[in-house]
């Protein structure tokens, strides 16, 4: 079984890691360079680009915190079951945002995020305006795909 003082170095290590992460996305964001076009469709480039290694960044990072309970011998089973669920959860997830983003993108969109909580799917779109038409084909996938209640997707427009 890990000591109290084992438990809390490696907790102190995964958030030195979390804000290592901030840190060099910070550091590197700012060393972007300029490219031709107008501020804001750059501002939105790196918004997408930005957003995804983010996402990836803390669900790489919470998938070895979970991977650590699990072979760590000291844990019960229950807690090794949670995280097992947990992980399982996330892969779903992962998966589920992946099909929801490429269905929209095959709508015609340049690109396209989602996110999918326990309780709202947020769907922020590369487009200045979305029609009525095209937003009700959006929600229709959200709704197909996931289940969820119409009144619970959110759907996100930017230029």
């Amino acid at each position: 079984m890990l000591s109290k003082k084992k438990k809390i170095f490696v907790l102190v290590g995964m958030v030195a890691l979390l804000v290592l992460t901030g840190c060099l996305n910070i550091f590197l964001n700012k060393g972007t360079k300029k490219v031709e076009g107008s501020g804001d469709d750059i501002t939105y480039q790196n918004l997408f680009a930005t957003y995804r290694a983010d996402r990836q960044a803390t669900r790489d990072q919470t998938i070895l915190y979970l991977d650590a309970i699990i072979a760590n011998e000291a844990s019960t089973q229950e807690a090794i079951a949670s995280a097992e669920a947990s992980k399982l959860e996330i892969t779903k997830n992962m998966e589920l945002e992946l099909v929801l983003e490429g269905l929209i993108k095959s709508l015609g969109f340049e690109d396209a995020f989602v996110t999918n909580s326990t309780e709202n799917v947020n769907i922020i779109i590369k487009q200045e305006v979305l029609s009525d038409d095209e937003a009700n084909k959006v929600l229709d996938i959200i709704v197909r795909e996931t289940a969820k209640d119409a009144t619970n997707v959110i759907i996100i427009p930017v230029k």
